[in-house]
């Protein structure tokens, strides 16, 4: 493990290479695999946008001890609070709680025809929170985020606290 501290950059550069892995995933499920996003999914998505770009700024600041530190230090921020918002998310799936006021069906107008209510509802993409569109092993996309950010976040945290032997 000491072999990944011993260059500032391999750190930084390994938890973006990451993030823009899941990205990648999370892009390529919705417009290869049809699977589409729910708004607690897109938050998740958010958590990894701004740990990549931590993680970026931790790579570019790598001569300076100090500042990647504390790049790497909100990086790991970044992933625990995408591994809450995925703990919230397994919640509002299992039924444990209510999902935010955008998880449940766009509220429709009272005096609409039903030619507006039916253009309202063809053009307006829509998944429920409370859905699991997919799952392997009994565990939804949202259940192994949880694992995946807070492996990542406590890598992120090493990273920044750890001191190479020698160092």
């Amino acid at each position: 493990m000491d072999l990944l501290l011993r260059n500032p950059r391999t750190m930084p550069a390994l938890l973006a290479a990451a993030c823009l892995g899941a990205l990648g995933t999370a892009l390529a499920s919705q417009y290869w695999g049809g699977l589409n996003p729910c708004v607690l999914c897109i938050y998740q998505r958010y958590a990894y946008g701004a740990a990549l770009a931590f993680a970026v700024l931790a790579l570019l600041l790598a001569a300076k001890a100090g500042a990647r530190k504390l790049a790497l230090i909100a990086t790991g921020l970044s992933f625990a609070g995408g591994s809450a918002l995925a703990v919230f998310h397994v919640g509002v799936e299992q039924k444990w709680w209510r999902g935010t006021a955008e998880c449940h069906a766009p509220s429709l107008p009272e005096n609409a025809t039903v030619e507006q209510l039916r253009e309202i509802l063809l053009n307006q993409a829509f998944a429920p929170c409370d859905k699991i569109p997919w799952e392997l092993f009994g565990v939804s996309m949202a259940g192994y985020n949880i694992l995946a950010c807070a492996i990542l976040a406590a890598l992120s945290f090493w990273a920044a606290f750890a001191v190479p032997k020698g160092a």
